[in-house]
């Protein structure tokens, strides 16, 4: 079941062959975690979707509050009965008709959700490789840090690690500079710094790294920063991890030939779950 536009119907009733996310994709979304009926960093995810929609000129409905979405989100949680731990995505996407000029920019969305194993974050310890993915790059323009449908990147990228039996890949942009994983944000530590990619670089405005962020500010033993990551940088670091809502925090453990520490993430990571017990 999804919810359609408010309403819970049939997966199998969305006809797709009209609509622009399939055809252009032109649209936008958020993927959210819930934990017994609540929406992790709800604010977070309404105000960058909403600012999302004004990017790519949508119009954006009057009923369009974070109450409203959140109601929405919910209830189709609900009747997949995965409440207690979900992950659900809410698609909007610009309504039929035109080419790539819209006939209007009123929009539709779409809402589903899977349950998921684990309430509060929890990492898997298990080496976790990666390596650069250099066939196509990101480039450094407000698009790249909003969620679009176009994934062409993300996926090919996904695919390449696949090939070559490695856990994720770390992306650049037309610098040269590494910019984020296929699925979500870089950090590095060297030292006692904790750096990670500005978004004008060209990575996702993620969710969880301005979680990460704040929470990483309170160790008093750490610097914190923003600046770039050259692939020569990757070899002296301490630790590597790659930030998203669903996972969390998910170390690196080895990029071709260096292995790392994962101290600092498994820190982080006791933070952000009690920062969500307290809530």
């Amino acid at each position: 079941m999804i919810n359609f536009n408010g309403t819970i119907v049939s997966q199998d009733d969305n006809i797709l062959t009209e609509n622009r996310a399939f055809l252009y994709g032109d649209g936008v979304f958020e993927t959210v975690k819930i934990i017994n009926n609540k929406i992790l960093f709800l604010e977070d995810h309404y105000f960058r979707l909403m600012s999302s929609m004004r990017v790519v000129r949508m119009e954006i409905p009057m009923n369009f509050t974070m109450e409203y979405l959140e109601e929405q989100i919910l209830s189709v949680v609900a009747t997949n009965g995965c409440s207690a731990s979900a992950r659900a995505r809410i698609t909007v996407y610009r309504n039929d008709g035109g080419y790539y000029l819209p006939q209007n920019n009123t929009i539709s969305f779409l809402i589903h959700s899977q349950p998921l194993e684990n309430t509060l974050y929890a990492i898997e310890k298990k080496n976790y490789e990666v390596d650069l993915y250099k066939d196509f790059y990101i480039t450094k323009q407000l698009l790249s840090s909003i969620k679009t449908t176009n994934k062409i990147i993300n996926i090919t990228g996904s695919i390449f690690a696949d090939e070559n039996g490695l856990d994720n890949c770390l992306l650049l942009n037309d610098s040269k500079n590494v910019v984020e994983a296929l699925q979500g944000n870089l950090f590095m530590l060297v030292g006692n710094k904790l750096i990670t990619p500005p978004v004008s670089e060209g990575c996702l405005n993620g969710v969880m790294r301005r979680q990460i962020l704040n929470l990483a500010k309170k160790i008093g033993n750490l610097e914190v920063k923003e600046a770039v990551i050259s692939p020569f940088d990757l070899q002296k670091a301490d630790e590597l991890f790659v930030t998203n809502v669903i996972k969390g925090i998910q170390p690196i453990t080895q990029y071709r030939k260096k292995s790392f520490e994962t101290n600092t993430a498994l820190q982080l990571l006791e933070k952000l779950n009690e920062m969500i017990s307290s809530t």
